[in-house]
């Protein structure tokens, strides 16, 4: 007896895969975020997102740190998106440590100090804009990198058979 072996290729559902990622990057660099901040690498807190609808008080207390840990996780699933709809066949890690050096420089340089969520670059000590730029290179390789594998590579190499 012999049987047909059909080879089907896994298909990843492109929405899905993005909204884990972002997930899981806003989930495991807000949660580096959290430590970089109370190990007193930077003055901003993890909530600097939603620092212009509440009080800087309250992002410092345990429960702003919860909304903010949540609000960078949202961040990072619509960022994560943003990149799967618009670089997600660029090879490389370097793609998403351009990415993430994007979102530093907006967030702040310009929108950030616009919109009162950060200080001005020129206010900020060294420890603080070294430690967020490179927090924000590796969450936007870690999403960049893990969206470009998925839809480059991973997906071409691992058929399977069934019988």
């Amino acid at each position: 007896m012999t049987s047909d072996k059909k080879e089907e290729k896994i298909l990843t559902n492109r929405w899905v895969f993005a909204l884990y990622i972002g997930f899981f990057a806003g989930f495991i660099w807000g949660a580096i975020k959290i430590v970089e901040y109370y190990l007193k690498f930077t003055k901003i807190v993890i909530g600097f997102l939603v620092e212009p609808f509440f009080k800087h008080d309250f992002l410092h207390t345990w429960q702003g740190t919860l909304v903010g840990w949540g609000f960078f996780t949202l961040f990072s699933i619509i960022a994560a998106y943003i990149y799967m709809v618009t670089m997600w066949k660029l090879q490389g890690p370097w793609w998403g440590l351009g990415y993430g050096v994007l979102w530093w420089a907006v967030i702040y340089l310009l929108i950030g100090p616009l919109l009162g969520m950060t200080y001005w670059i020129q206010d900020l000590d060294l420890d603080t804009v070294l430690s967020d730029f490179c927090l924000f290179l590796l969450w936007g390789m870690f999403i960049g990198y893990s969206i470009s594998i998925e839809y480059t590579d991973a997906r071409t190499r691992q058929p399977i058979h069934k019988t």
